[in-house]
């Protein structure tokens, strides 16, 4: 079965802007904003014992003209989908090489009244590796929306940090000389706009603002979330199945209390974990199990591929034959632009909302959904979300019943999560 791959990112001394040494990046957000409803579930003692990956050591404050490093992280945590970053890395180069650095801010530096809009690429990965975007659509996303608006943003954020999602960003900050906010609304990367944890307190996608390749624009509002994504991905599709797109303009209050916090600190370290294991000839994959705090689940050759864009998605499985400890077993991943569930021997292993990734196994470069190929060596690793996916709003949002799988969501360690019914 063909199959596109992305571009591998090559080798590169990961200089991705400055890091500077501090105490870690906090992973949760504390404060909260008073007109916001409380996350349902939020601040359960079994949440708050459970394990999470520990926090970024150091955290990014500016980004340079390579982007190697954060690129890698992002495809990671991109869990497959998120858009091809390759693209996305060349793309943000380039901005950058033409602009400047893009300075970047910590949640905690970032004032309440801080005016945040959000910049996403929207549509299917497979489109996106043919279908390169203009450097213009990023800048017009985010005018059409301030213009909407009549506001002036003073900063551009991640509402995805998988991906290309995680550099399309730079490209609108370095376009229009504003800092990037190191944080995003998931933590990862999901298939449909209304699934952040902004959306879980109450934040609103719309108005929303989108542009083509083309110089088309469209702002619209909706009535809810969910129904941004359906006239956002009817939208997307009219354009040819990707966009760019503004959105989830927030003040920085909302930030503190919905967004994931350290999340472009996070990607930087992923990459530069991966790129160093390899170096020293250790095992890349099990370097980036230990940053996430998750484990290596199954590993094998990819035996066959079912793949078909519908309705703007990149839907479909992958049967992989193990091989190594796994030798006898076989493994079956489905996704919907990004892997959702991962079976090992008919039972199900992990699922959304926790991650599951597929790596090189070898290399431990991470591989896109549209990347995955017949006779791949991969081995999967599979780690712990935000906590809050697992309230029983976050798992009515992203949980594998909501993408049609009749399961409970299983958690990265196997056990099932406390959303059991959901």
């Amino acid at each position: 079965m063909s199959a596109l791959q992305s571009a591998p990112v090559t080798d590169q001394a990961p200089v991705t802007g400055t890091v500077t040494d501090q105490a870690p990046v906090t992973g949760t957000a504390t404060a909260r904003v008073t007109d916001q409803p409380r996350l349902p579930g939020a601040g359960a003692t079994a949440a708050a014992e459970r394990p999470v990956a520990p926090a970024p050591a150091r955290r990014l404050t500016e980004i340079g003209p390579d982007c190697s490093a954060l690129a890698r992280g992002a495809a990671i945590l991109g869990t497959g989908g998120g858009g091809d970053p390759y693209i996305g890395r060349l793309l943000a180069e380039a901005a950058v090489r033409e602009h400047g650095p893009v300075p970047v801010v910590a949640v905690e530096d970032l004032p309440d009244d801080a005016v945040v809009l959000n910049v996403a690429m929207i549509g299917a990965p497979t489109v996106m590796v043919e279908k390169l975007p203009s450097a213009a659509q990023f800048a017009g996303a985010v005018r059409s929306l301030a213009t909407h608006l009549g506001v002036t943003p003073t900063h551009i954020a991640c509402i995805e940090v998988g991906g290309v999602n995680s550099t399309s960003p730079i490209v609108a900050a370095a376009e229009l000389g504003l800092p990037l906010v190191d944080a995003d609304g998931m933590g990862r990367a999901f298939p449909e706009v209304q699934m952040v944890l902004p959306t879980l307190y109450g934040v609103r996608a719309t108005p929303m603002a989108l542009a083509d390749e083309k110089g088309n624009t469209a702002v619209f509002d909706t009535v809810d979330n969910r129904w941004a994504e359906r006239l956002a991905r009817t939208a997307t599709v009219e354009m040819g199945c990707s966009a760019i797109g503004a959105q989830y303009a927030v003040s920085g209050a909302q930030v503190k209390a919905s967004y994931v916090r350290g999340s472009l600190s996070r990607c930087v370290q992923l990459g530069e974990a991966l790129v160093a294991a390899r170096s020293a000839n250790e095992d890349p994959v099990a370097a980036v199990a230990a940053v996430l705090g998750g484990t290596v689940v199954f590993e094998g050759k990819v035996a066959d591929v079912e793949r078909k864009t519908v309705t703007g998605f990149a839907r479909g499985t992958a049967r992989i034959v193990g091989s190594g400890p796994d030798t006898g077993l076989e493994a079956r991943l489905a996704f919907q632009n990004e892997h959702l569930l991962v079976e090992v021997a008919g039972s199900v292993r992990t699922t959304t909302p926790d991650l599951v990734i597929t790596l090189d196994a070898e290399t431990g470069e991470p591989i896109t959904t549209e990347g995955l190929r017949y006779g791949a060596r991969v081995r999967i690793v599979s780690a712990p979300a935000d906590e809050r996916w697992h309230s029983a709003a976050g798992l009515d949002l992203a949980g594998p019943r909501y993408f049609g799988y009749d399961t409970p969501a299983v958690r990265h360690d196997g056990t099932v999560s406390e959303g059991a019914t959901r």
